[in-house]
Order: C-alpha cells, then structure tokens, then sequence
C-alpha cells in the first residue's frame, strides 16, 4: 500500500494540483485585500463614509458600533457588509479566472480536421471515395 501511495504522489497530476492549490490560496488572500483594503474604501467614500466591513444588523436587540464588538459580545448577527465584500472577492477571482483561461485557449493550436473520407460526384452528386476516379452510380469519370 506504501508503495502505491508513493507512485500516486509521483504523478505528474498530484503535484500540479497542489501547486495550483497553494498559488490559488495566495491569489485570494492577495484579492480579499485588495477588495477590502483599496477597493471598498473610496467606494464606501462615494456612497457617504460607509465602512462595508461594518455594515450588519443587529439580532439581539442590543446596540453594537460595529460587527467586531458585536461578535465579541457574543451576539447574533447577519453580516450583510462582509458578504458584499465576498461576493465581490468572488467575482474578481472567477473575472481573473476567465481571463487567465481565455489566454490560455488563445495559445493553443486548434485541433485539425480530419480528411474528408467521400467527396461528391460532381454529374450525380452521390458521395464516393475520395481515390475513386469512376462514381459508382453514374459510372462518369470523376477527377
């Protein structure tokens, strides 16, 4: 069982996934900062001094100025400012994402089509081999 268990670590496959892994990790600790620490904050400017981060409502009936006291207070919150800063993590990571993938399908050479295997007798139109040089059905001389 070891040694099955070393061969499967050895592919080629397993050490790419752990590699794109450990990139994706970093690659969305690097967007979660900047959607909270560049992007959010002139947006919250534009729309009045609003702090995202900070943006709940409050399930206890108590008064809380911010999610950070209310959590620390023990209190039921719904976080609706943290889920727009992750929806927007979100669809900056899908957009790099798409970007990343569309380059990548650019670089590739398309895949070539196979030869046609008939063509059409040009008298009768019915389809023949393509070394034939008489049509089966018409008997014309095909070139």
């Amino acid at each position: 069982m070891f040694a099955e268990f070393q061969q499967f670590i050895r592919r080629g496959n397993v050490v790419d996934l752990a590699v794109a892994v450990v990139i994706g990790a970093a690659f969305g600790k690097i967007v979660t900062s900047f959607v909270d620490d560049i992007l959010m904050p002139p947006i919250g400017l534009a729309l009045g001094n609003v702090d995202f981060s900070n943006l709940f409502i409050n399930l206890s009936g108590k008064d809380y100025p911010s999610v950070a006291a209310a959590k620390a207070a023990g209190a039921a919150t719904l976080n609706y400012g943290i889920f727009i800063n992750s929806i927007l993590n979100f669809v900056i990571i899908a957009f790099a994402i798409f970007l990343l993938v569309r380059q990548i399908n650019r670089m590739q050479t398309p895949a070539l089509a196979p030869a046609a295997a008939t063509k059409d007798c040009p008298y009768c139109l019915t389809p023949v081999p393509v070394k034939a040089v008489k049509c089966a059905h018409c008997t014309s001389e095909i070139r």
